[in-house]
């Protein structure tokens, strides 16, 4: 019995000592010197460069996240949205008008460590709502002038804002190939990126994501292809300033053509290749280039040797009444394309015209016979077509060769 006793008194000792050792909250061993790491949640990958979409959501629902972080006693948690710290702490719920916004959090200790995590919120629009999409380069803009945006419900809008500050001379315009609302910018406001915000009879105020100003001349298309001694066109936004365009070390300051969006020289008779292309405004500014979302004072261009047959900006629609000029493409001579050589390559270099529903190309005989299939788009491009005898025959004794299609324009066609 006395055994008994003592082994469960010994026991007791036992469970008191391990009940002393344990503790209700859980010991944390980070210090203020660990490094910052955010543990949850684990955004997506870059893919192919692009920042990952880490919330998609209409706008009136609400973005809302919650982070895990180490070492959390000594970490700061920043949120920001383009740039601009809009929450602090390891939460956040915020509403959003329609529009993609940057997202960056940070995470710095107390000692200066720092890590981040980035990614894009993507906030849709409702059904009803005016909202402005991208189909171009409607959104580089220069302050003063007029611009536009192409979009949906655009008819609902009374009022643009951009930056804050009201656009003027706010129009909605119908025409056959589409709808959108035209605008005078503001001229008061200097370079850089403005978020815009479309607003309706009623006041309310509606995400349209942003427009980039510049007061500088910037070529915006046709810069990046030529043909040797042969027209030239450039387009972009302030292109009245252009005081010169230099390729490799040929300074052309004569132009063909020249006005607030529209720049043609002759290109320098130069071999086939890639050459830099710069050029300078009349109060010696350089002359930008946006190519891939980037702005550059210089660009490459690759002059080739194919022959030029036309060029210009010629607007192309099925949709328009027998006998109007731009229902087809048939500006070059019927005598012209039948003298064309078996196996030389045929390209017609395009651009698409924002406002219309879609974008359809057929290379055609004046019949309207098609010489290739039918092509759909959504920007740009060039299409080649191989010239054989039979299609020489064809466009012979069908009245030549046109360009049919719908919403889109030719803007160059070459031989090679």
């Amino acid at each position: 019995m006395k055994k008994i006793y003592i082994m469960l008194l010994t026991m007791l000792a036992f469970n008191a000592l391990f009940t002393g050792c344990s503790t209700e909250e859980p010991f944390s061993t980070a210090t203020v010197n660990d490094d910052p790491r955010i543990l949850d949640p684990i955004f997506p990958d870059r893919i192919n460069g692009n920042l990952p979409t880490v919330a998609n959501f209409r706008r009136d629902g609400k973005f809302s996240m919650k982070l895990t972080v180490t070492p959390a006693d000594y970490t700061t948690v920043k949120w920001l949205i383009d740039g601009e710290e809009v929450a602090t702490g390891t939460e956040i719920e915020k509403e959003f008008l329609t529009g993609t916004y940057h997202l960056k959090i940070t995470a710095t200790t107390d000692t200066g460590k720092s890590t981040y995590r980035e990614g894009i919120i993507q906030v849709n629009p409702l059904a009803d709502d005016p909202d402005a999409i991208s189909v171009g380069f409607e959104r580089i803009v220069s302050p003063g002038n007029k611009a536009c945006f192409y979009g949906n419900n655009l008819n609902k809008v009374k009022g643009i804002l951009i930056g804050g500050t009201p656009a003027t001379d706010v129009t909605y315009v119908e025409t056959e190939e589409g709808a959108y609302v035209e605008y005078t910018v503001p001229a008061e406001l200097s370079e850089g990126d403005y978020r815009v915000r479309l607003v309706d009879a009623a006041g309310m105020e509606y995400g349209a994501n942003t427009v980039k100003l510049t007061k500088g001349a910037m070529i915006t298309a046709g810069a990046d292809r030529a043909t040797a001694a042969a027209e030239w066109v450039m387009t972009g936004i302030n292109l009245d300033a252009v005081a010169s365009i230099t390729v490799k070390d040929v300074e052309v300051t004569k132009f063909v053509e020249q006005t607030a969006g529209t720049l043609k020289l002759v290109c320098p008779e130069l071999a086939e290749g890639t050459y830099k292309v710069t050029g300078n405004t009349r109060s010696g500014e350089s002359v930008q280039f946006y190519t891939n979302g980037e702005v550059a004072t210089e660009l490459t261009v690759t002059i080739s040797a194919e022959k030029a047959l036309w060029a210009g900006h010629h607007y192309v629609s099925w949709d328009k009444p027998d006998g109007d000029p731009n229902k087809t493409f048939n500006l070059i001579p019927k005598d012209v394309m039948v003298a064309i050589k078996p196996g030389s390559i045929l390209r017609v270099y395009y651009s698409v015209e924002p406002s219309a529903e879609y974008h359809q190309l057929q290379l055609a005989t004046g019949w309207w016979t098609g010489l290739m299939d039918k092509i759909e788009f959504g920007a740009g491009g060039v299409y080649a077509l191989t010239i054989t005898q039979e299609i020489i025959d064809r466009m012979n004794e069908q009245d030549g060769f046109l360009c049919v299609g719908h919403g889109y324009y030719v803007d160059l066609v070459t031989i090679q």
